[in-house]
């Protein structure tokens, strides 16, 4: 099966109705006066959702179909571009108690907030039959410590390398997937390694090996059981390993001229992609349609996806039950099929989100999937594992992401102002204590 789209999955950069945010901040339900929006009359539901970026529910048209299937029953669902704006109203209208919807939209980097604050707004999936086919770290990431499910995983980010085959070939390196992946199988050190062969070797100094150092940093501590935080909620970036192997490793990378000084998602990136300037960068899983939409139709099958160093996961959302919602029953009957196995290969299929449910990756459309951009890669294949590699258990903290974007300051400082990475970790530390306390 192939795999062609050209939505992108960032969060960042979908573009919708500035009608429909407007309404997430307004507080607007469509489908009556109570607090969550829905509700029932003569015999018909109707269940609201809010939801951000593109999630792949209304777009591949399984809202429609649900209501085709189950007649009297009305989906309404407003989406936000921007998860960030959606966030924080979404945080106002549970202080307030009203502007709900009865499905939320989670995004992982705010599901330990939602279980540390939240947890007894949302409906309880525990008990909810045939959820045994997600990935148990999936569950786990919002899963409340009394063991409370508060909602059910959309999709996940399990990660690889996606790469240049022509600016490969022409620094003397091989260009093959698999001769590429075992340059740096098991070590991110080897793939900083391979990227100072290739500067050796390239007969383009202008080309850089990799976008920025902040890719590395992320995909090296994404692949670990502890972050930022401890199982108690005490930070330790400071002061965990891992932590301090990927700073020092991406602050090596960004200071010996192996990046294009390009953070992901920040201004230039897109033009880097489009020009051509860096050979490789790490890539989840939905970001090959960023990738394949910003680099164009000119770059189609220079491209390719190699299996990364280590496996680890970016991103990924839930879909959450408000408790006190009139319609929870059918509100959670809802987010059930719609992450079912079947739906999530749909998804997967339509517009590249990566299923979280273990099932779905061994369904035909997954796992045999491939993509004809990146030179027919059995990206099904590629990410599936990955996705199998993953820690069962991962700590997540209140402020991750939070603390992941001031080592990307940090680590920028080093690449592009020219700092040492001490007087930059020391920046970077004293950011973090003032931002989170």
């Amino acid at each position: 099966m192939r795999i062609s789209r050209t939505l992108s999955r960032s969060r960042v950069t979908v573009a919708v109705s500035t009608l429909a945010t407007l309404g997430l901040l307004a507080g607007c339900s469509e489908g009556g006066t109570s607090s969550t929006g829905g509700g029932k009359k003569d015999g018909k539901v109707t269940i609201t959702m809010g939801l951000f970026g593109v999630m792949g529910l209304k777009e591949t048209g399984l809202l429609e179909q649900y209501e085709r299937e189950n007649p009297g029953v009305t989906i309404k669902a407003e989406i936000a571009g921007d998860e960030q704006t959606y966030y924080t109203a979404l945080q106002t209208h549970l202080a307030g108690g009203s502007g709900l919807k009865d499905i939320q939209g989670i995004e992982v980097g705010r599901a330990k907030e939602i279980v540390d604050t939240q947890a007894d707004k949302f409906a309880d999936f525990a008990k909810t039959e045939g959820t045994g086919h997600f990935q148990p770290w999936k569950l786990n990431q919002l899963t409340t410590p009394q063991g409370r499910v508060l909602g059910l995983g959309t999709d996940i980010g399990p990660m690889a390398i996606c790469y240049r085959k022509d600016m490969f070939q022409q620094a003397g390196l091989p260009t093959d997937r698999e001769k590429v992946a075992a340059l740096w199988a098991g070590d991110w050190n080897k793939y900083v390694e391979t990227g100072q062969k290739f500067k050796a070797g390239s007969k383009d100094s202008k080309l850089a090996f990799m976008d920025s150092s902040t890719g590395l940093f992320n995909s090296m501590i994404y692949g670990s059981s502890e972050q930022f935080y401890d199982k108690d909620g005490e930070l330790i970036y400071d002061k965990n390993p891992v932590v301090k192997e990927a700073w020092d490793l991406a602050a090596e990378a960004g200071s010996s001229g192996l990046t294009a000084k390009l953070r992901q998602f920040q201004p230039g990136w897109d033009p880097g992609l489009a020009n051509s300037t860096f050979a490789t960068t790490v890539c989840p899983a939905w970001m090959l349609a960023h990738i394949s939409e910003k680099a164009g139709p000119a770059n189609k099958g220079k491209w390719d996806v190699a299996k990364a160093p280590k496996g680890a996961n970016w991103g990924g959302a839930f879909l959450g039950v408000l408790d006190k919602s009139p319609v929870k029953a059918e509100a959670q009957k809802l987010v059930a099929w719609l992450t079912a196995p079947a739906r999530q290969a749909t998804i997967f299929k339509e517009i590249g989100n990566f299923p979280s449910s273990k099932e779905a990756l061994a369904q035909p459309e997954v796992s045999g999937a491939k993509s004809p951009y990146f030179s027919e890669a059995p990206i099904g294949e590629i990410f599936g594992a990955a996705a199998n590699e993953i820690p069962a258990e991962q700590v997540l903290g209140r402020k991750d992401g939070t603390i992941k974007d001031i080592f990307s300051q940090g680590l920028h400082l080093i690449e592009s102002k020219g700092r040492k990475p001490s007087e930059a970790w020391d920046t970077t530390d004293e950011r973090i204590r003032k931002a989170v306390g």
